[in-house]
C-alpha cells in the first residue's frame, strides 16, 4: 500500500501535470474549499481527538492554512518566474537567472497536537512548488487522520496527493521508499530516524522538532502583563504546543511576584501543564543557562531594557525569538518558522515553504551568434596585456 502510493505519486509527477501555474492554483483553490466547506466535520474530529473547542479550531488550525493558501495564490506567478541575477562582463549579453523547480515527490509526516495545521501547511508549499506529496497524518489523532484520508481525495488530485494512514509500521515502510524531500513534525528522537532514512537516498529534510523553549522575565518589565501573556501561551491547547514556554527564568527578587501573577491568571483553571520557574542572578547567568542547553525552537524575553534585549538577541541562539509576548510569531507567514540544531532543520510558512520545497536551479543561456564579437573583444584585451608583459621582460 505504501509503495503503491509513492509509485503512483511519482508517475503522476513525472507526467508533468503539476508544473503549470494553472494546475497549482487550481489545487490550492480546491484545498481552500475543503477547509471552508468541511469545517464542521474538522471541528468534530478534533473534539473527538483532543477535546479541542470549536472556537479554538479556526484560530489554532484553519486560519493559518487559509492565509498560506491565499498568499500563494496571489504571488505564485512571481515565485515561479525566473529571478535575474547580476551578470559579469563575459555574460553581459546572456540570460542569467535562477529558476525555482519542483523537487519531485515529498513525504509529509504530520503531528497529533495540531493535526490539520501541521499537516496541511507543508502541503500548501508542496503544491505551490509543483511537487507531488504523500501525506501521512499522525495516527494518534485518529479521527482527524481518518477524515483527512476521506476528504482529501474528494478535492485534490488523488494520484498526486495520496493519504497514507496507520501507525509506526506504515511510517517505517514509507521511510524505506525514495523521496525527494521529507517533511516531519514531531520529536527529536523520531527526527533522527527520519534523517537517517532520508540519508539512504540523499534526500533533504525539514524537521520541526521543538525542544525546551526558555522564557526570561527581566526585573525591568511589567510583570503582570508578562505573566498573563506567558500563561496564555503555556496553557493554550492544554500546553501541547511545540513553541509553548517551557520554563521561566527570573531573578530571585521577583520570583514570588511572578508566581502570584500566574496564580491570579489561572483562577477556575483546574488543570494544566507544569511551568517550572528557575531563578538566575543576572542576565549573564540567564544567557549562560540557556547556552548550556540544546538550542530551543523559541526564546521569549520580557524586558523594557533595550540593552538586555540586545544582549539576549546577540548572545543566544534559537529557532525564533519573541520579545514581550509568546507564540504569536508563528502567525506571521512572512517570518520563517523552524528550529536550529536539536530543535530542527529547515524552515517553512508562506514563501519559505515554497523555497524549502523547491530546487533553485542556476541557469545561463548563451547565444552562439556573438562568438566572433567576443573573440574580437579578446584581441583588444590581450594585446595591451602582452605588450605590457613583453615590456617588463625586456626592461
Amino acid at each position: 500500500m505504501e509503495k503503491q502510493a509513492v509509485d503512483g505519486a511519482r508517475r503522476a509527477f513525472n507526467s508533468g501535470r503539476s508544473r503549470p501555474l494553472q494546475y497549482r492554483k487550481q489545487q490550492l483553490s480546491a484545498l481552500l474549499r475543503l477547509i471552508r466547506e468541511r469545517q464542521a466535520e474538522i471541528v468534530s474530529a478534533l473534539k473527538r481527538d483532543i477535546s479541542r473547542s470549536e472556537f479554538d479550531t479556526p484560530i489554532f488550525e484553519l486560519i493559518g492554512i487559509e492565509n498560506d493558501i491565499k498568499l500563494a495564490e496571489r504571488n505564485l506567478a512571481d515565485w515561479m518566474a525566473p529571478q535575474p541575477v547580476k551578470k559579469t562582463l563575459l555574460t553581459i549579453t546572456d540570460d542569467v537567472y535562477i529558476k525555482a523547480e519542483p523537487l519531485g515527490v515529498v513525504l509529509i509526516i504530520g503531528a497529533w497536537n495540531y493535526p490539520w495545521s501541521l499537516t496541511l501547511r507543508p502541503l500548501v508549499g508542496a503544491i505551490a512548488a509543483g511537487n507531488a506529496a504523500v501525506v501521512k497524518p499522525s495516527e494518534v489523532s485518529k479521527s482527524s487522520a481518518s477524515l483527512l484520508k476521506e476528504l482529501l481525495p474528494q478535492y485534490l488530485d488523488t494520484e498526486m496527493y495520496p493519504v497514507v494512514t496507520g501507525g509506526v509500521p506504515e511510517t517505517q515502510e514509507l521511510l524505506k521508499q525514495r523521496f525527494d524531500h521529507i517533511f516531519y513534525t514531531g520529536n527529536s528522537t523520531v527526527g533522527k530516524l527520519v534523517m537517517e532514512a532520508a540519508a539512504r537516498h540523499l534526500a533533504p529534510v525539514t524537521l520541526e522538532l521543538g525542544g525546551k523553549s526558555p522564557c526570561y522575565i527581566d526585573k525591568d518589565c511589567d510583570i503582570a502583563v508578562a505573566c498573563r501573556r506567558i500563561t496564555w501561551g503555556k496553557f493554550a491547547n492544554c500546553g501541547q504546543t511545540c513553541i509553548a514556554p517551557d520554563y521561566i527564568l527570573c531573578h530571585p527578587n521577583i520570583q514570588h511576584r511572578v508566581i502570584e501573577e500566574i496564580r491570579q491568571t489561572l483562577l477556575e483553571e483546574i488543570f494544566g501543564p507544569v511551568l517550572p520557574i528557575v531563578t538566575a542572578g543576572d542576565v549573564n547567568e540567564v544567557i549562560r543557562f540557556i547556552n548550556e542547553r540544546p538550542k530551543p525552537l523559541a526564546l521569549y524575553v520580557f524586558s523594557s531594557n533595550k540593552k538586555v534585549v540586545r544582549r539576549m538577541l546577540n548572545e543566544t541562539t534559537s529557532g525564533g525569538v519573541l520579545v514581550n509576548d509568546v507564540m504569536v510569531h508563528y502567525t506571521i507567514n512572512a517570518l520563517p518558522f523552524g528550529g536550529v540544531g536539536n530543535s530542527g532543520v529547515g524552515r517553512y510558512h508562506g514563501k519559505h515553504t515554497f523555497d524549502q520545497l523547491s530546487h533553485h536551479r542556476a541557469c545561463l543561456i548563451k547565444s552562439l551568434v556573438v562568438e566572433f564579437s567576443f573573440s574580437f573583444l579578446t584581441i583588444f584585451i590581450d594585446l595591451p596585456l602582452m605588450f605590457l608583459l613583453e615590456h617588463c621582460v625586456i626592461s
